[in-house]
């Protein structure tokens, strides 16, 4: 099957239904593999997935670089998104340290425009808000790279509803990127009625939860050193045997379907963007094709009532055991 687009905000952007998160082909789930990364991206293009996802500092600059590298030729094909935002030294992140003063923007777009070998980005997140810069000036700043034809589209990552507002009120924003799954249901007492109030669309990372709602997973001690899932919450101790149980659901109503519990939550996914009125495209990461091609497959299947109200008892909100990240990481999360 070839995707469909649909809009992401309402300012014009338009993308394919799913999109493919880039990040795990450089970091964070086991060794790189750059000869099947690019064959997925090929085939990412061939299949219509052609929202791609990556962002400075996953690697540092190295997924950048692949992206360059695979989309030699192929640079109308896609939409990119890519991100600023984190401190970098000698091209490794500095903790969760944040920089997104105006100038240090416009030198991170530059750096991001040569990686990627392209003269603009369709889409600009903020990666995490930075408290010792006025959303304003973040948001200006924004506003001069797209009048330069630079960026199209402006974005933000894991914002919470007081800095979307302020920054929407200076430029435009066309999409939040945040966690949102099946298990990891935050935005919706607040952001997600706030987006679509203003008319911004949804990005949603990690949509299988990272990985624990394709089944087939393994306790945090059992991965290797350097494996994001080995130092996530959810898959340790108690936690993974408690999210192992509420994750079984998912696996019941795949085997009863015929399909793969990766495909089930991201239909899950894309269903609540029709439940809820925004526009909502999921990224789910990957670098192997069997991966794409499943997940790509996921945006043709339908969910019933009696199956979306099945999910829903076995992984609504405190259900979940564990918090989505350590708390070093959450005090980057701006809620």
């Amino acid at each position: 099957m070839t995707l469909r687009t649909r809009k992401l905000g309402s300012q014009g952007l338009q993308v394919s239904a799913i999109g493919l998160g880039c990040m795990g082909m450089s970091q964070s789930y086991g060794p790189a593999d750059e000869a099947e990364s690019i064959a997925t991206l090929h085939r990412a293009i061939e299949l219509g997935c052609t929202f791609l996802d990556t962002a400075e500092v996953y690697g540092a600059y190295a997924n950048e670089e692949l992206l360059g590298r695979a989309l030699k030729g192929r640079r109308d094909k896609v939409t990119l998104a890519t991100k600023f935002g984190f401190r970098i030294e000698n091209g490794r992140q500095v903790g969760p340290e944040r920089d997104s003063r105006p100038a240090h923007i416009r030198e991170a777009l530059e750096g991001s425009l040569k990686r990627l070998g392209t003269d603009h980005v369709d889409l600009y997140y903020q990666h995490r808000v930075d408290p010792a810069v006025p959303m304003e000036d973040v948001a200006g700043m924004i506003g001069k790279l797209v009048a330069e034809g630079k960026v199209r589209f402006f974005g933000l990552s894991e914002a919470g509803a007081a800095n979307i507002r302020r920054a929407h009120a200076v430029h435009p924003v066309s999409a939040l990127q945040s966690e949102y799954s099946l298990w990891e249901r935050n935005l919706e007492p607040e952001i997600i009625p706030l987006l679509k109030q203003l008319g911004i669309g949804l990005v949603p990372f990690a949509p299988l939860g990272r990985g624990f709602l394709a089944g087939d997973v393994k306790r945090a001690e059992d991965y290797p050193e350097g494996d994001f899932r080995r130092g996530d919450p959810r898959y340790q101790g108690a936690n993974f045997d408690a999210n192992v149980a509420a994750a079984a659901t998912v696996q019941e109503v795949a085997s009863a379907k015929g399909v793969k519990p990766a495909q089930i939550a991201l239909a899950w996914v894309l269903q609540k963007g029709n439940d809820f009125g925004i526009d909502i495209v999921p990224i789910p990461g990957t670098k192997r094709r069997k991966y794409l091609e499943e997940n790509v497959a996921a945006a043709a299947l339908k969910l019933d009532a009696a199956e979306m109200a099945a999910l829903h008892a076995a992984l609504a909100p405190g259900k979940v055991s564990g918090p989505r990240y350590n708390e070093r990481v959450m005090t980057t999360i701006d809620r």
